[in-house]
């Protein structure tokens, strides 16, 4: 069986020791996506139904997972990491024509004014923490100059969210050495889900959150393209969670982020977990006990009203998301913004809602018309025309959802600095509530 993306990573990171601070990529994600819970999503997803359905992209992550308890400044806990897009591998940096769009600005994806104006993006686009931009966008700029000397990738595409919470991020834990490293693990197939690489200590919806991608293919009579995004999920409040029209955060009131011990962080502060709550794939507690939360049969309707009379005056918790959109439909960048902006609807689907301290921002690029970026002469290109666009824009609002989806799916409880503990979309209960509503797909 070829080796996956993390045991890539695992292998990377004896190689290089001391050098990633010793290290081990975090058991946070899970083989399961929103398809096999039965959650009813439209479109027809791609074989690996990632991002990496567009042919010739590749997607690689460091994970950097280490300590425990308090935090200190520098020396963790370390919950963070590094994701690596490259549109065309590895193998062919001819740059890609791109667009990009600002659903709310509290954020950042640094090179964008050089989109908007050359309408490409060149080199790998990368994901990292708040605090790592600048370091990741140096390393590019190096690796550029190590591997592919010809091609100029001085403006690089580096996007963020914030993991303060789970992430000792002011200790600046990430190294060029650890973006190098996420680039070479990039790879065509399967793409890793959960709590890896950029989405290592991210939250969304106040469950933990991460990495997420799924994709749609057209048919024959819609040009046969592909449309995959990749997602790094890190925004939203839980009474806003929905899935498949179905309030599902107002049914999942519990397992707010809690303290494992007493504690505080920033201005925030959390509750003591409690130590019944349910496990991570039941309401069962470590003594076996059902968790009330958990079975409590309240009609639809009034458990949700009491979650909105309670969750009423709380704060949003703020947050971003980056939401990566490729495809290799011959789109030119007026296009491709008008695909990019498509994905705030995928976002508003699951309850996003841009809030004012959010950075919700979205890239989207084609793989078509390869040696469009070259310096002289004219080019003859191929285009899509604007009436055939929106079975585009539909596989972009599904895929969207979809991804953020996957990321919440897939993303394991992780406990990170100051004893912080976030938990994992439970399953049975996110099936519970969409049965409920008859919201389930009938296979399952």
């Amino acid at each position: 069986m070829p080796a996956t993306v993390k045991e890539l990573t695992c292998v990377a990171v004896a190689l290089v020791g001391a050098l990633l601070f010793g290290a081990e990529p975090a058991m946070a994600q899970s083989e399961t996506r929103a398809r096999d819970l039965g959650v009813p999503l439209s479109g027809t997803p791609g074989p690996f139904n990632a991002i990496t359905d567009v042919e010739g992209l590749e997607v690689g992550h460091l994970t950097l997972v280490e300590g425990e308890g308090v935090r200190v400044r520098g020396e963790g806990p370390i919950r963070t990491g590094v994701t690596a897009i490259l549109p065309r591998g590895k193998a062919d940096l001819d740059p890609v024509f791109a667009a990009w769009h600002n659903i709310n600005g509290n954020g950042e994806i640094t090179g964008t004014a050089w989109i908007e104006d050359s309408g490409f993006l060149s080199g790998p686009m990368m994901l990292t923490n708040t605090f790592s931009v600048g370091v990741v966008r140096d390393a590019v700029i190096r690796w550029q100059e190590e591997n592919a000397p010809d091609f100029y990738l001085g403006l690089p595409v580096v996007g963020e969210t914030s993991d303060r919470l789970l992430n000792d991020r002011s200790g600046f834990h990430v190294t060029a050495e650890h973006a190098f490293q996420a680039i070479a693990n990039a790879a065509s197939g399967p793409v890793e889900q959960g709590g890896v690489g950029a989405g290592t200590g991210t939250i969304c919806h106040q469950f933990k959150g991460g990495i997420g991608s799924a994709s749609r293919e057209l048919p024959l009579a819609e040009g046969s393209y592909t449309v995959g995004v990749l997602v790094q999920c890190n925004y939203g409040a839980r009474r806003h969670l929905q899935v498949a029209g179905v309030p599902v955060g107002e049914y999942v009131v519990d397992l707010m982020p809690c303290h494992d011990t007493d504690g505080r962080i920033a201005d925030q502060e959390f509750d003591r977990c409690e130590s019944d709550e349910p496990t991570r794939s039941g309401a069962l507690d470590g003594a076996g006990a059902i968790h009330p939360a958990a079975t409590a049969q309240v009609a639809p309707g009034s458990l949700s009203l009491m979650a909105r009379e309670a969750s009423a005056d709380e704060p949003d918790p703020g947050g971003s998301i980056i939401i990566v959109v490729a495809t290799d439909a011959p789109l030119l960048p007026h296009q491709l913004h008008r695909v990019a902006r498509r994905t705030a609807m995928g976002l508003a689907r699951l309850g996003g809602i841009a809030s004012n301290a959010s950075g919700d921002l979205a890239v989207a690029f084609s793989t078509a018309n390869p040696g469009a970026a070259a310096s002289e002469g004219t080019r003859t290109l191929e285009i899509l025309s604007n009436g055939a666009l929106n079975p585009i824009f539909e596989a972009t609002i599904q895929a969207t959802e979809e991804a953020i989806l996957n990321a919440l799916v897939a993303a394991e409880t992780m406990v990170g600095a100051d004893h912080i503990r976030v938990h994992a979309l439970p399953h049975d209960r996110l099936t519970e509530v969409l049965e409920r509503y008859g919201r389930r797909a009938v296979d399952h």
